[in-house]
């Protein structure tokens, strides 16, 4: 973990890393959230690192209480045998102002699928991600499910929704 700091660090300066977790299972990196397309984009092409596989982004939202949503990637380096969990954390704002945060589907085409999910259900908005829309909900479902504050509608297309 000290080498993938210390690369970032050289590159991005000490500010890009917020924070680091060093206990546990899955070690993880906050950085920075305008620097996270960046920083995937130096870790995967750095033949010191090479994460060439992205396992999976998910998003959270820590409720109006914390204020905050978070993205969390989990990364792999197949040929070093190496697993990073990298995470940024922003304003949840609300339905006019949603979250924003670089896309990744540069770096990776997997994440095409898991940035467009985390916008259908929490409401993250993925910049620059090739084809943001729903993926799971219709079009033209209101609001986010998987946000603390969702409310359901009653009916979708004169369907009752809630039983």
């Amino acid at each position: 973990m000290e080498n993938i700091k210390n690369i970032i660090i050289a590159k991005f300066g000490e500010a890009a890393i917020v924070q680091e977790n060093t206990v546990g299972l899955q070690p993880s990196l906050q950085v920075k959230t305008t620097l996270i397309a960046e920083i995937c984009q130096e870790i995967f092409q750095n033949p010191a690192t090479f994460f060439d596989y992205l396992s999976c982004v998910t998003g959270i939202d820590n409720g109006p209480e914390i204020g905050t949503v978070e993205v969390i990637y989990h990364i792999y380096s197949i040929p070093f045998d190496k697993h990073l969990v990298l995470k940024v954390i922003e304003p949840r704002g609300d339905a006019q102002h949603l979250p924003s945060v670089p896309s990744v589907a540069g770096v990776w085409q997997t994440a095409n699928w898991h940035e467009r999910e985390a916008y259908d259900l929490l409401g993250i908005h993925f910049e620059g991600h090739p084809d943001l829309r729903r993926i799971l909900m219709p079009n033209d479902w209101e609001g986010y499910p998987l946000r603390k504050d969702y409310e359901e509608q009653e009916t979708y297309h004169g369907i009752k929704v809630a039983y």
